[in-house]
């Protein structure tokens, strides 16, 4: 029969572990955002995967109730900067591998060039459908399914072209100790935000990936009405 319960030598050897302090020590952030890494058991892990062991920390956000995460790879401190991603959640691109977009490209991406550099960072913030959630995010793609573009989409839903906060980021990337940044992003907003936040960016590195014939037009409208710094030859001939 499968046991359902713990035996008593073994919650004995578990609680002891417990309250031996043997966990790593636990993180505390005060600051604007109130994150925090908290419990007696921190949620900090190592996570094997296919592009190397990473370090997996969750940092729970008291404002908005979101757990955000810290992955990464190697040592964070000290004086050479630190390749970072600071990648905000897509399920239907990070999970579905969908073509709509390309932030499961850039995800995965981004974790081999840390890999393939040894040490890094990749900060994923919860701001799921550029901070408006998945349910409005759906909707927007039915609209634009019927013509609109992903920033027209948001703006007939009331929402902002762009709802998200990257200053929690900030917080994160300090609270890990990470002191210089190479940042892997084609959004200068992010990079504005995250300086005006206290991050030393000392370098904005380019990540363009997946592009398809799919996801064209979307790239098109980052680039000519968002700002963003996408080039890639098969995006010339959809420009405004």
């Amino acid at each position: 029969m499968r046991e359902s319960t713990l035996s008593e030598s073994r919650s004995d050897r578990l609680l002891g572990y417990c309250s031996k302090g043997t966990f790593l020590s636990v993180i505390t952030v005060s600051g604007q955002y109130g994150v925090n890494e908290l419990g007696e058991i921190p949620a900090d892990a190592r996570l094997p995967t296919s592009f190397g062991d990473f370090r997996i920390r969750v940092f729970h956000e008291e404002n908005t109730g979101l757990d955000h995460v810290a992955l990464t790879l190697g040592d964070m401190i000290g004086p050479d900067p630190v390749l970072v991603r600071v990648h905000s959640e897509c399920l239907t691109g990070d999970a579905f591998g969908s073509l709509r977009c390309d932030c499961g490209a850039q995800l995965e991406a981004a974790m081999r060039q840390i890999h393939d550099v040894g040490w890094g960072c990749i900060i994923y913030l919860r701001q799921e459908g550029r901070g408006i959630g998945l349910h409005a995010k759906i909707q927007a793609y039915n609209l634009q399914d019927h013509g609109a573009d992903t920033l027209d989409a948001n703006l007939l839903l009331g929402h902002p072209a762009d709802a998200r906060d990257y200053g929690i980021a900030s917080e994160i990337l300090g609270s890990i100790g990470i002191e210089k940044v190479c940042l892997l992003t084609n959004n200068p907003d992010k990079v504005v935000q995250l300086v005006q936040n206290g991050v030393n960016i000392v370098e904005r590195m380019p990540l363009v990936v997946g592009v398809r014939e799919q996801n064209l037009q979307y790239l098109t409208t980052k680039i000519d009405r968002m700002g963003h710094e996408i080039e890639d030859e098969r995006l010339n001939g959809h420009r405004q």
